[in-house]
């Protein structure tokens, strides 16, 4: 069994434990030693992060061969469309190349928590939410892909990794699960060898003179 951390990172919070420009941090919420973070979230994002000290299992979330779907919700400016919602799932093409398929739908607001500072409001401008799951994880895709599709990202949220979710965990706050890890055999090794030596066939030695006969 390894031991996961739940964790839902507030806004404009680092995804690490240090940072020389000073600001905030993992360390300022969470004091389980050894654990790192299985993949990471921006610093403008908000939302479920999961911790391990285990190596096997951080390898397993965040290991871009998994292909571990994350789900965010996703305030976006504009009243989004269906055609729009359909672009992203089919693949948004990119600087770095045109994303994989993806789950996108339309959401009624959410309950989430006020974000600290607030997204800034427009009386005439309309916003929507969607929830959009990604089976990749690029550099700040979400809010590229939304952006491309002409809806640009103000708020996001991650609220799930796998079959790990957000669910009843506020801002800041932190739960530690235990995940049953599948037992690893060490593969066999092959007898050691020396070097072979090559048998040379034995032969029976046979003298080459003869005695002299008594007198």
């Amino acid at each position: 069994m390894a031991n996961l951390v739940l964790f839902n990172k507030p806004f404009q919070v680092m995804c690490q434990f240090t940072d020389r420009q000073g600001r905030a941090t993992l360390a300022d919420y969470l004091d389980t030693p050894d654990v790192y973070p299985a993949g990471r979230l921006d610093y403008d994002s908000e939302g479920l992060v999961l911790l391990t000290g285990d190596g096997q299992l951080q390898h397993r979330i965040a290991s871009p061969t998994n292909k571990m779907p994350k789900s965010y919700w996703v305030q976006v400016e504009g009243d989004i469309h269906q055609a729009a919602l359909d672009q992203l799932a089919g693949g948004v093409e990119l600087k770095d190349g045109l994303t994989r398929p993806a789950q996108a739908r339309r959401l009624a607001t959410p309950d989430v928590w006020p974000r600290t500072p607030p997204i800034r409001h427009r009386p005439n401008q309309p916003t929507s939410w969607i929830e959009l799951t990604l089976t990749e994880g690029r550099n700040r895709q979400v809010r590229r892909m939304t952006a491309a599709v002409g809806f640009p990202t103000l708020r996001l949220i991650r609220v799930r990794i796998g079959s790990w979710r957000l669910d009843g965990l506020s801002p800041g706050d932190s739960t530690t699960v235990k995940v049953h890890m599948p037992a690893t055999r060490s593969p066999k090794r092959p007898p050691r060898q020396g070097p072979q030596r090559q048998r040379q066939p034995h032969r029976q030695s046979r003298s080459t003179s003869r005695r002299a006969p008594k007198p």
